[in-house]
């Protein structure tokens, strides 16, 4: 679907569907979250097509089913709306909603209640991180929501998920998918490749790092036989198994460490992914990772969707689809997350669109 088309239909979709929702507005706030199920409305119950493979229901089983499309994200509980909206939105435009399982992990409060009140049906399962693995290996970053323990979570994966998950998409909290899920899955990481992801070559790549790691050939030489380019984190397709082989979560943690000493780049758990496998990675069209819609890592300004198809939005950068409509003060773009939110605060936002009308 093409970028302009996409915006005019699901404006149109937000306005209609969030009319149906007739509860009083709650502002979500990150420390009053222990038990959030309250706070969000039942999501639709999604039914697998009649040309989906039947899987196992038992979701033990499923948790370890190579033939089920596997997801993982993390629980932040400040980003707990956008986790609900992103799940709810996968599983509303995949043709198999039952064939996938979603792998989530967690630092304290798990909120398995919350889930499996919004999603009776879902299969998942929640595990703890351990944040003791990377707080003394986190430097502070250009923004603070960086430096929390749990975004570093993704570089522990492979150890994280129970070792039959051979493969699995890795997704922010600040996503929708408008897209079949399944398309992403079936990407093909050709090769020796261990993640697929949307590069973007145009960018500027030196800027992700300090003039003090350019200037150093000991550090530089990293790139030497390579073509870096940049790729954001939010959106990968990872072979786990080919993760195991290489040992990347060790690699990853080298350059933690160098970058405590030394002080090579400023954007949290981003760079040493660069590092590692900048120029090695599976391009993957840039429909499935439109970015940087919350602006840049300091202010939440509104950015447009670039051109051309769009499978899936995310709201990377400081500003927040819901934080924004929740304070009166949306982007256009932050329509399109709308129709996704479950969150009883619905009305706060819907009463606005109709102002505008």
């Amino acid at each position: 679907m093409s970028s302009s088309s996409l915006v005019s239909r699901l404006i149109i979709f937000s306005i209609i569907s969030t009319a149906f929702f007739t509860v009083g507005s709650i502002r979500l706030f990150p420390d009053e979250i222990q038990d959030a199920s309250s706070d969000f409305m039942e999501a639709p119950a999604y039914q697998n097509g009649p040309e989906c493979s039947v899987l196992p229901q038992n979701r033990l089983l499923l948790a370890c089913d190579p033939s089920a499309v596997h997801i993982a994200m993390t629980l932040d509980p400040a980003y707990l709306r956008g986790t609900v909206s992103a799940v709810h939105s996968i599983l509303k435009h995949t043709s198999c909603p039952q064939n996938i399982f979603f792998h989530f992990i967690a630092s304290g409060s798990s909120h398995v209640k919350t889930l499996s009140s919004v999603f009776p049906s879902l299969s998942f399962k929640v595990y703890t991180f351990d944040e003791t693995l990377v707080k003394n290996l986190i430097s502070s970053s250009i923004r603070q929501a960086l430096d929390n323990p749990l975004n570093y979570a993704r570089s522990y994966l492979s150890e994280i998920l129970s070792s039959c998950v051979h493969r699995v998409i890795y997704l922010d909290s600040d996503v929708i998918v408008v897209d079949d899920i399944k398309k992403l899955w079936k990407t093909s990481l050709t090769g020796s490749r261990t993640i697929g992801a949307p590069e973007y070559c145009h960018a500027n790549f030196t800027k992700y790092f300090s003039d003090h790691f350019w200037s150093d050939r000991s550090l530089s030489q990293v790139f030497d036989s390579k073509t870096p380019c940049y790729f954001n984190t939010g959106v990968m397709v990872i072979d786990l198994e080919r993760w195991r082989e290489g040992d990347y979560t060790r690699k990853i943690e080298k350059w933690m460490k160098i970058q405590k000493e030394e002080r090579i780049y400023e954007l949290g758990s981003l760079p040493p992914f660069l590092l590692v496998f900048s120029g090695e990675i599976e391009a993957i069209d840039h429909q499935w990772n439109q970015h940087g819609l919350g602006g840049d890592n300091v202010v939440s300004s509104c950015r447009s969707l670039h051109p051309g198809p769009v499978s899936l939005i995310h709201w990377s950068g400081k500003g927040k689809p819901w934080v924004r409509l929740d304070d009166g003060k949306p982007c256009p773009v932050d329509y399109l997350w709308a129709p996704y939110d479950l969150h009883k605060s619905q009305r706060q936002y819907l009463n606005q669109e109709l102002e505008i009308l």
